[in-house]
């Protein structure tokens, strides 16, 4: 225990100096950029990583090919390819002049429904170049879900892959606001065309296309990116960042907390989510390192593409984490570059395992698309398990009352944003903005709580806690004692109605390869470790759980289902109920 406090001061000395080496290099590029003035008044003001002048990831970009000791350096690895700075800013330039040709330009929206590629990349910065505003679209979504994030974004042109432009045909009647539909045909099966009402994205890549960037002038207040939420739980919301408000600037101030330019970072998460886009191809390249996208997660391939490309660090989302420490050990676990992992949602019992087996560092971060640019940070910092304390900036806990919580006691993070402009903003929903962000303070819907000195620990959604005996039960709490049990790689739990005008809690598991879940069994396994009103009624054994793109489980899918015929009731039958 004493060498685990050692670790953690000797952590938070390297951390001060790391944030002090990060905000004199970030004060250099300010001046440089002549923004250095306006932007220190308002980290002075904010007291915390907040700026009044920002700038796109397209500026990023040009920025970073036009140093020469990067432009000629690889950026993107994707596949067998690799693109420069240099190449990536050339090709975005054709994708804005292309964009441009067909009536892009400042203040029109542009969807983006493509999987994982170079291409993404290439619109995605392109559009900024114009002065647009681009919709990443999970590629998941279907009909009416495709149709209200489509809708609601008032996109105007798509840009689409072509094994998914079915889907698009599919609901094309009840979505009359896109003009232009950009086809992307690589991979494309022999004989495959561009129906003629519509474009294909090949043509950006002509050489009769230049690689100038077009002169246009932007309006700093204009929508740059509307980055909607899963939606797991209800209807997406649309978060929105303006040109001035983009938090590409502050993301540089964390970045080189962690890494430098010799880092790889890997990412198997879709572009379409923040955890990729900004978190990991933002940040290599404010860095001025490299970064490897892959086209999917994959259990089995992990740690082979990790050493494939050489990455140094990948960002583990909380579900990823125990996933992949439930895979067979193999005599090469450790055999990998990677030093550091950004993890989101490690179970404490988990970490120091986890670290040992692969041979890494984890740090535990915090943040959310509709954060307000509140981050937690635990870079060894704080006891394992814990989200740590904010980068600057206040917090409370309170209950439903608005009272502050004592310690160990759950209850909502709120995160004092005042008037600066990274609060929030819902796209066409005054009400939930309003409701998200109330007397200066951002209102997360997560409930946490807080050690005697002050650390933060994750507990669950608000949305998720449950109502069961007379007590709250957190489904976070629960499924991290059910992925305790060896034979269950993952796990969703939830809220099924009651005869007793409560909640029962049921749990929907997927078995790892080869093992079976006996459901008494893992009940008496549960009842050593929770509450007794904690431990689920009902269990469930399914080869997969429906999930995002990011590996969220949709538990508005299972919790439809309810009880089904196949669940076992494990208190059928007793006289105690």
């Amino acid at each position: 225990m004493r060498l685990e406090t050692l670790k953690m001061y000797w952590s938070r000395v390297t951390l001060a100096f790391r944030m002090v080496r990060s905000l004199v290099m970030f004060m250099v590029d300010e001046h440089r950029r002549g923004t250095l003035a306006e932007n220190l008044r308002s980290f002075i003001k904010a007291r915390g990583v907040a700026v009044s002048v920002d700038m796109s990831h397209s500026d990023l970009l040009e920025e970073k090919a036009a140093n020469p000791k990067l432009r000629d350096k690889s950026f993107l690895y994707f596949g067998e390819t690799t693109f420069t700075y240099g190449q990536m800013d050339e090709n975005a330039n054709r994708l804005a002049n292309f964009l441009e040709s067909l009536g892009g330009g400042p203040g029109v929206g542009l969807a983006i429904m493509m999987k994982n590629s170079p291409r993404w990349l290439d619109v995605f910065y392109g559009l900024e170049k114009l002065g647009m505003y681009t919709i990443p679209v999970n590629v998941a979504l279907r009909h009416e879900q495709l149709v209200y994030i489509i809708d609601n974004s008032e996109a105007s042109i798509l840009v689409i892959d072509h094994d998914l432009l079915h889907h698009y045909r599919a609901v094309t009647d009840s979505l009359p606001g896109i003009t232009t539909v950009i086809v992307n045909t690589e991979g494309a099966p022999e004989g495959f065309e561009v129906p003629d009402d519509m474009e294909s994205l090949d043509s950006a890549y002509s050489t009769e296309v230049g690689t100038t960037k077009p002169s246009v002038l932007r309006n700093p207040e204009d929508l740059c990116i509307i980055m909607y939420t899963s939606g797991t739980t209800g209807l997406p919301k649309g978060v929105v960042y303006r040109y001035n408000s983009t938090n590409v600037k502050a993301l540089s101030v964390i970045t080189r907390m962690l890494t430098s330019g010799s880092d790889v970072a890997y990412t198997c998460y879709p572009l379409f989510h923040a955890n990729a886009l900004f978190l990991s191809v933002t940040t290599s390249m404010h860095a001025g390192g490299s970064v490897a996208v892959a086209t999917k997660f994959s259990a089995s391939g992990f740690w082979d593409d990790v050493r494939r490309y050489g990455a140094t660090t990948f960002n583990g989302l909380g579900a990823v984490m125990p996933i992949l420490m439930k895979q067979p050990p193999g005599p090469n676990d450790g055999d990998n570059k990677v030093r550091l992992v950004i993890s989101s949602g490690c179970p404490a019992e988990l970490w120091r395992d986890f670290e040992k087996r692969f041979g890494l560092t984890i740090y535990e971060g915090y943040g959310a698309v509709d954060g307000g640019s509140t981050v937690l940070t635990n870079f060894g910092t704080a006891p394992p398990g814990s989200m740590g304390k904010p980068i600057g900036g206040k917090i409370r806990v309170i209950d439903a009352e608005g009272r502050d919580c004592p310690a160990h006691v759950p209850g909502e993070l709120i995160c004092e944003v005042g008037k600066k402009k990274s609060s929030v903003e819902y796209f066409k929903d005054a009400e939930a903005t309003n409701d998200k962000v109330r007397d200066g303070w951002i209102y997360t819907g997560d409930l946490v709580y807080q050690d005697e000195s002050g650390f933060l620990y994750f507990v669950g959604r608000n949305t998720e806690s449950m109502r069961c005996r007379g007590e709250n039960v957190s489904a976070y709490e629960v499924e991290s004692a059910v992925l305790r049990y060896p034979c269950v790689l993952e796990c969703a739990v939830y809220a099924v109605p009651s005869e007793l005008a409560e909640d029962e809690i049921m749990v929907t598991l997927v078995p790892v390869d080869g093992e079976t879940v006996e459901p008494t069994v893992l009940r008496d396994f549960l009842s050593e470790r929770l509450a007794k009103f904690a431990v689920p009624r009902y269990y469930r054994a399914v080869s997969a759980l429906p999930k995002t793109e990011t590996h969220r489980v949709i538990k508005k899918d299972l919790e439809s289902l309810g009880v089904t015929p196949d669940t076992v009731d494990t208190m059928a039958g007793d006289p105690a109920r």
